[in-house]
C-alpha cells in the first residue's frame, strides 16, 4: 500500500460528527498498515469529560482485535482538509510500546521511525532493577 493510499483511507473517515450531547467523533482519523499488509482504520472520540481517545488508538485497537500487532506505517489526518497531522505524545508512546519499528507519516510529505519521534520512551523496570 502506498503512502497516498494510506492517507486516502484515513481521509475517507475524517469528518466531525455529533454522537451525543457530550461526545463528538471524527475530528481526526487514522489508518495503519501492518507488516502483514492489512489495513486498519479508526477515528478519535472526544468526550466532554476527557475520557475519549485518539484515532491512532482506535486503529490500533482494531488491529489487535483482528489478531495482528506489528504496524509497518501509520498516519493520522485532520478533518476539514487539514491533511496529515503529527501524533500526540500519548500516541507516540502507545505506538512505541507495541515494539515494531513503525514508520509514521508526518506533515509536509515527511516520515520518521517512531524511535526518532520518541527518543526516550518509557521503559518498564525489571524486578532486579527495582530491588
Amino acid at each position: 500500500m502506498t503512502d497516498e493510499q494510506l492517507i486516502a483511507a484515513a481521509e475517507a473517515l475524517a469528518g466531525h460528527r455529533d454522537v451525543s450531547g457530550t461526545v463528538t467523533a471524527g475530528g481526526v482519523a487514522a489508518a495503519l498498515v501492518t507488516e502483514e499488509g492489512s489495513l486498519f482504520t479508526g477515528v478519535c472520540i472526544d468526550t466532554a469529560c476527557s475520557l475519549g481517545f485518539c484515532a491512532e488508538h482506535a486503529a490500533i485497537a482494531a488491529m489487535i482485535t483482528a489478531g495482528q500487532h506489528r504496524i509497518a506505517t501509520i498516519v493520522a489526518v485532520g478533518d476539514g482538509g487539514r491533511g496529515v497531522v503529527s501524533p500526540c505524545g500519548r500516541c507516540r508512546e502507545f505506538i512505541s510500546q507495541l515494539g515494531a519499528p513503525t514508520r509514521v507519516l508526518l506533515p509536509g510529505n515527511r516520515s520518521a521511525q517512531i524511535d526518532a519521534l520518541l527518543p526516550e520512551p518509557w521503559q518498564r523496570l525489571n524486578r532486579e532493577e527495582v530491588a
